[in-house]
C-alpha cells in the first residue's frame, strides 16, 4: 500500500470539494477555485471533511497514480487555502526588480534592456526590496513553473555568484584561473 496515497485528506472550514462524472475533482475555497481530473482507474471517496484516494489493485500504474492524485488534491486544498509563495534573489551589482501593479515584474539584470514577465491568472508578484522577488499564488505547479522561468532569466553562475537564485538554493562556487608558476 503506497505511504503517501493512504494518508487521509482533512478539508478545513470554509473549503467545499466536490467530484463530478469523470473524476473531476473542484475545489473551492477563500482564494480561489482549483480543478484537477483524476485518473479513471482511481475513485476519490468523501466522508463528510475527509477526502480519501482509493485503487482498485496493485499494479504499477496504479500505484504511482495513487500517490501523484492525493498529492495533487491535498496541494489544491492547501492552495485555496494558504496559497503557495517561492522566494527568489537577484545577486549582482545593479541588478534590481520592480513589481508593476503585481501583475507585471521589472527585471534589470545586465541586459541592454529590461526584461518584464506578465502573471498568469491567480499569480502575483511582490518585491519587498530590489533584490527580492516574491512569486505567490494558489497553484503549486504555476508558481513553481514561473519561478523556474524567472531563474532562467539569468541563472547563478559558479565563479562570481551573480544571477537569479531561490533564497534557499546555495550556489557552489569553483575556483578561477591560477597564472603560471
Amino acid at each position: 500500500m503506497s505511504r503517501i496515497g493512504r494518508l487521509p485528506i482533512t478539508v478545513p472550514a470554509g473549503v467545499t470539494v466536490t467530484v463530478s462524472e469523470g473524476n473531476l475533482v473542484t475545489v473551492k475555497g477563500p482564494k480561489g477555485t482549483l480543478t484537477q481530473k483524476v485518473a479513471a482507474e482511481l475513485t476519490v471517496k468523501q466522508e463528510g471533511n475527509v477526502l480519501t484516494v482509493e485503487r482498485p489493485n496493485d499494479k504499477k500504474q496504479n500505484r504511482a497514480f495513487h500517490g501523484l492524485y492525493r498529492t495533487l488534491i491535498n496541494n489544491m486544498v492547501i492552495g485555496v487555502t494558504e496559497g503557495f509563495a517561492k522566494t527568489l534573489e537577484l545577486v549582482g551589482t545593479g541588478y534590481r526588480a520592480a513589481a508593476e501593479g503585481g501583475k507585471k515584474l521589472n527585471i534589470n539584470i545586465g541586459f541592454s534592456h529590461p526584461v518584464i514577465i506578465d502573471a498568469p491568472e491567480n499569480v502575483t508578484f511582490e518585491t519587498p526590496n530590489a533584490n527580492t522577488i516574491i512569486v505567490k499564488g494558489i497553484d503549486k505547479q504555476v508558481v513553481g513553473n514561473l519561478a523556474a522561468d524567472i531563474r532562467a532569466v539569468r541563472k547563478p553562475e559558479p565563479y562570481h555568484g551573480k544571477g537569479i537564485k531561490y533564497q534557499s538554493e546555495h550556489i557552489r562556487r569553483k575556483e578561477g584561473k591560477t597564472g603560471k608558476k
